[in-house]
């Protein structure tokens, strides 16, 4: 998939995170940074993003990644997702950096981290699992996981 043909996916097939105005802004094979831009509908009380939009575009984000490495299959769907929150972040645009860590023939495994612009510190860290409909075989195998190190 290109990251115009993710958008979208995203914009039609999952209209109510689609309408917060994701930005894929890289796509490579199980890996996806998104940009979520600040709108004053996301801003709770105290000044800082929601909770529920914050979720969202993570969840978003591991879809695709997921589709990066296995195609235009629409029917994947989160079977559990966990976020834990680290910093209260500022009402500013918020990034996405999503990896698959383990990708079967049924589930996918991967992880998230939100950032708030400007700041190179994660305000949450998301883990979550997709199930994954019957589909053309997969024929990449990846893990990012020590993508940073040397070889």
């Amino acid at each position: 998939m290109t990251r115009e043909e993710l958008e979208d996916l995203i914009r039609e097939g999952v209209p109510l995170v689609g309408n917060f105005g994701i930005v894929v802004e890289s796509l490579g094979a199980g890996t996806i940074r998104l940009r979520l831009p600040y709108k004053d509908d996301f801003v709770r009380p105290g000044g800082t993003v929601t909770g529920p939009a914050m979720f969202g575009l993570a969840d978003v984000a591991l879809y695709g990644a997921v589709l990066s490495l296995i195609g235009r299959v629409e029917l994947a769907v989160t079977t559990s997702m966990t976020i834990n929150f680290l910093r209260r972040p500022p009402p500013v645009a918020i990034f996405a950096e999503a990896r698959v860590l383990k990708l079967g023939k049924r589930l996918a495994y991967g992880e998230i981290l939100l950032f708030s612009e400007g700041d190179p510190e994660p305000v949450a860290h998301v883990t979550g699992t997709y199930s994954i409909p019957p589909h053309d075989p997969v024929t990449v195998a990846v893990s990012h996981y020590r993508a940073n190190e040397a070889s």
